[in-house]
């Protein structure tokens, strides 16, 4: 693994969602400029990890339904219908509007994984051979306001600055320790994918060149950019 790429994923990022004026045209600018960072010089693969109803690796081939995100009800998110899941989906964009065309592959897991389920997808990522790049999709918790999906929970800015903190310092262990009760306490939907690449990062050894070139909540929700290299 020589490069690590975090970025959220709110269906927002799919640009046919938010009408005539893009909605979220800073974190786009980031995600897009961190992807391109990490493929630079390109690597053999990329591997993407995010957050599903359950754990897979998913054809790459499969397509984006970005219908099923844009409606007024809750997004599905399992994929189930053939195409990919959200997380997912967003990564596969993601990658398009980077210009990259080369190999990929696509990992879920669970939400709520527990640990043994965290490291079992980490391993999987970690035999992949060659010059790999990993793109996790994560977001931070849903109750950073009175207007926030999951309302107002002032534990969330807690639990968001440690991941931030762990992002922009390279803490791959830091990632591994994440309360999943409080997370999914708190609707942080990247607790797994993040546990994944703490994982992989450790299991290397060494510290990555960390940067978080993005982090706000304009809808409640806590989005962060965050580039390792690990070269």
């Amino acid at each position: 693994m020589v490069a690590a790429v975090v970025c959220p994923h709110p269906p927002l990022l799919f640009r046919e969602l938010s009408g005539a004026q893009d909605a979220v045209p800073e974190l786009r600018a980031a995600c897009r400029v961190a992807i391109v960072s990490a493929l630079t010089p390109t690597p053999d693969v990329v591997v993407v990890v995010g957050g599903a109803d359950e754990a897979r690796e998913w054809e790459a081939s499969l397509p984006v339904d970005v219908r099923r995100f844009g409606t007024s009800t809750a997004p599905q998110v399992s994929g189930s219908d053939g195409s990919l899941p959200l997380s997912l989906g967003v990564g596969k964009r993601l990658l398009e509007e980077a210009g990259w065309g080369g190999y990929v592959q696509f990992h879920s897991l669970p939400w709520d994984a527990d640990a043994a389920s965290v490291t079992e997808a980490a391993r999987a990522v970690g035999k992949v051979e060659g010059r790999a790049v990993l793109l996790v999709l994560g977001d931070g918790s849903t109750h950073r306001g009175e207007k926030a999906p999951g309302y107002f929970d002032d534990r969330a800015f807690a639990y968001d600055d440690e991941i931030r903190r762990a992002l922009a310092e390279g803490d791959a262990e830091a990632l591994t320790r994440l309360d999943p009760a409080l997370a999914e306490e708190l609707g942080v939907q990247g607790r797994a994918a993040f546990g994944v690449l703490g994982e992989v990062v450790a299991g290397q050894g060494g510290r990555p060149r960390a940067q978080v070139s993005y982090r706000d909540d304009p809808f409640g929700v806590e989005y962060t950019v965050a580039l390792w290299d690990l070269s």
